[in-house]
Formats: C-alpha cells, structure tokens, sequence
C-alpha cells in the first residue's frame, strides 16, 4: 500500500513539481491545499498519512495554526517546509510535534527520507499500544488505564500517589472542569488541606505535562485540555 501525503502550499507550481516527484517516488498524493480551510477538509475527506506543511501560507492562517487545528482532528505526522527559521517560528513549530523542520530549498532525498522516518516512528508507537488499553489525552502522551500508568510517546512517566489520582479525576471528566472543592475532597477526604497545596500538586502534574494540557481556572477549577481519545486493546 502506498503511503498517502497531504501537500500544503499556496505556491501552486511547487506544489505540483512536489507532487509529480513524490508520485514518481511511488508515494500517493491526497490533495494540493493551498490554504487553512482547504487543508482541514482535505483531511476530513481523505486522510493522509504524512502532511507535508508550507508554514507561509498566503490569505490564511499559517501552517503551525493548520496542523494545530488538524491535530484536533488527527494525530497526523507533519513535516514542515519553509523559508523561515528564525526562532520564534521554530519553536512555534516546535510545540506541534513534527516529525521534521525543512528549510527550503531542500533536497528531495531528505524529503523522502523524513517522510519514511515518520512513517515508521508513527508504526512504532501504534505497534506499542496496540495491545494496551490506554487513552490518548494529546501532545503524545497516553494514560494506560489498566495499570494506572503515564506515557510521553512510548516513556512511563513517574507519578506520585496524589499526582495520579489527579490525573485520574481529570480524565472521568473528559475535558469537563473538575473544581478545587471536588478536587480536595477527593485527595484529602479525612485532612483538612489548604488551597495552596492543592495548588503545588497541580501545578508539579502539570509540569510533567509540559504545562500544555491542564487548564485552570482561577477560583473555580481545573480541567484537561483536549478531550479524551479512548483506545482499548485486543
């Protein structure tokens, strides 16, 4: 079967050498998007394997905005490919998990050698959990809810005690907000605790959460971010 690329460029006649060089490369071409909105539905229509990103994209939300919004769709592998790289844009880029940075011009047999390592990363960490009941709670990481464990990709994370039923709190809710009241009864049911504790153990699980997926909000409580993708192995 042959590995299905989405290309996004609003360059169209280099989105259509792209695409004649990676179909004689034996790769299949879903689409040539040219902008946010086409990339999105090209996604919904056909799904790809690999989605090759343009970060300018001219009239449109730029790239890193695109595969923020596809990745709440789906966790699709993006190569980005671009004239930038000052380091605002880069770590912009970064924060979206790609499985590489081009800068362009670039050479065809980087290009083709990135979008084989990405497919076989992307095989790696679905062979990992496929026999695992785990959820996906975004960014990579993967809570197995069968032995009550954290994954970054296919690493365990160490949790203390309390950072696990926090986590465990959150999770049931699946993206509801959980409040501090709830919060602390559960933890602490037979300790009278201050706020501020509750507070520092929110604040180390988000820290082993890159600070990206746990919401708070000030007086009321705290929530996970993304809603939950449930997996349940064979």
């Amino acid at each position: 079967m042959k590995t299905k690329i989405l290309i996004v460029e609003d360059e169209t006649i280099v989105a259509l050498d792209m695409k004649k060089t990676l179909e004689n490369l034996n790769f299949e071409i879903t689409n040539t998007a040219t902008n946010y909105n086409s990339a999105i539905n090209s996604v919904r229509k056909n799904k790809p394997d690999v989605i090759l990103m343009d970060i300018n994209l001219k009239n449109s939300k730029d790239g890193i905005e695109t595969t923020k919004k596809i990745h709440t769709i789906e966790k699709i592998p993006v190569i980005y490919l671009t004239a930038c790289n000052d380091d605002d844009t880069i770590n912009r880029a970064i924060e979206t998990n790609p499985i590489a940075y081009l800068n362009k011009p670039f050479k065809i047999d980087d290009l083709k050698s990135n979008i084989l390592l990405g497919i076989y990363k992307e095989k790696q960490k679905n062979d990992f959990f496929q026999n695992t009941s785990y959820i996906s709670i975004g960014l990579d990481y993967y809570y197995n809810y069968d032995k009550y464990r954290l994954y970054y990709k296919k690493l365990p994370i160490k949790l203390s005690e309390k950072e696990n039923l926090l986590l465990k709190l959150l999770i049931n809710a699946n993206g509801d907000i959980v409040s501090f009241e709830k919060l602390i009864g559960e933890l602490w049911p037979s300790n009278i605790i201050s706020n501020s504790t509750l507070r520092t153990l929110i604040y180390r699980l988000r820290g082993k959460l890159e600070h990206k997926l746990i919401e708070t909000i000030p007086m009321i409580g705290c929530r996970l971010i993304s809603k939950l993708k449930v997996n349940k192995g064979q």
